[in-house]
């Protein structure tokens, strides 16, 4: 079954000065600012399309991770992930990097490196952020 999720954006203003507010529609969770500051310089309590990018690589890679893992017979005691998306102003997204920490016991190396390989090609985001670089430095942890 198909999902759709929705959310929508308000600007007033120029790009430079103006300002907007981001609003996480299906979830209800809440809205959130935006400025170009906070896209091409420095947070200071704003957001940025870029973030918002972040947060879904690391949850889909996660989720990912985690059903590659599960189709191989393993569970992981933890997974944690994060993903850091590089914003160009003039260019663009550039690159998004994931990190992965995990303690899966009796799993190999290799079972490990492979599969983490295999759900960062496999997350939806991945495919969505095709036109960039993503790497992944994945750590199994002892």
């Amino acid at each position: 079954m198909a999902t759709t999720r929705n959310a929508h954006a308000g600007w007033v203003g120029d790009l430079p000065t103006g300002a907007g507010q981001v609003t996480l529609d299906s979830s209800e969770i809440g809205s959130f600012d935006i400025t170009w500051k906070a896209r091409a310089e420095a947070a200071e309590g704003g957001t940025s399309p870029e973030e918002l990018i972040a947060a879904a690589h690391a949850s889909c890679f996660a989720m990912a991770f985690s059903l590659f893992l599960g189709e191989e017979g393993k569970a992981a005691d933890y997974v944690n992930t994060a993903a850091a998306v590089t914003f160009v102003p003039g260019t663009g997204i550039t690159t998004s990097h994931l990190t992965l920490a995990t303690k899966i016991p009796g799993i190999s190396q290799e079972d490990f490196d492979r599969i983490a390989n295999a759900a960062k090609a496999g997350c939806p985001v991945s495919a969505a952020l095709a036109g960039v670089e993503i790497t992944l430095e994945a750590t199994l942890e002892a």
